[in-house]
């Protein structure tokens, strides 16, 4: 299993200049300036 997801695109402004920035799961896209954070949150519907 992987350590972190990895988003494909900028989900601001869909460009794929994506880079780890500090902290788990937190990028920073270059075309846009925007930094944003992956989570999981689980599978299946809730309960």
């Amino acid at each position: 299993m992987s350590e972190r997801a990895v988003p494909f695109y900028c989900p601001y402004c869909g460009e794929e200049d994506l880079h780890p920035f500090e902290g788990d799961g937190t990028w920073h896209c270059r075309a846009c300036a925007r930094k944003f954070r992956v989570n999981f949150l689980g599978i299946g519907a809730p309960q």
